[in-house]
């Protein structure tokens, strides 16, 4: 008898370190990140950091509202002239 329950302390215990084990591992695998929207914000900030996204100028801004103008131009040119 005595055999027997050293063999269910021996099987509690080894299923206890298996648990133990298996919380751990998923502990390894979690995330950083509570959400996506702090993932995103993070890799925002580091692309930033590396200077992907960079700041335009006043130049394209104003080449493309000159284009703006001159296509409205255009069609008011081609209404008028009928």
């Amino acid at each position: 008898m005595d055999t027997f329950q050293a063999g269910a302390h021996d099987n509690r215990a080894a299923l206890l370190a298996l648990e133990s084990a298996a919380a751990a591992t998923r502990a390894g695998f979690a995330c950083c990140f509570s959400s996506a929207a702090e993932y995103e914000q993070a890799l925002i900030t580091a692309r930033r950091a590396e200077g992907r996204y960079r700041k335009t100028g006043a130049l394209p801004r104003l080449l493309l509202a000159c284009g703006a103008a001159l296509v409205v131009l255009a069609g008011l040119w081609s209404l008028v002239t009928r």
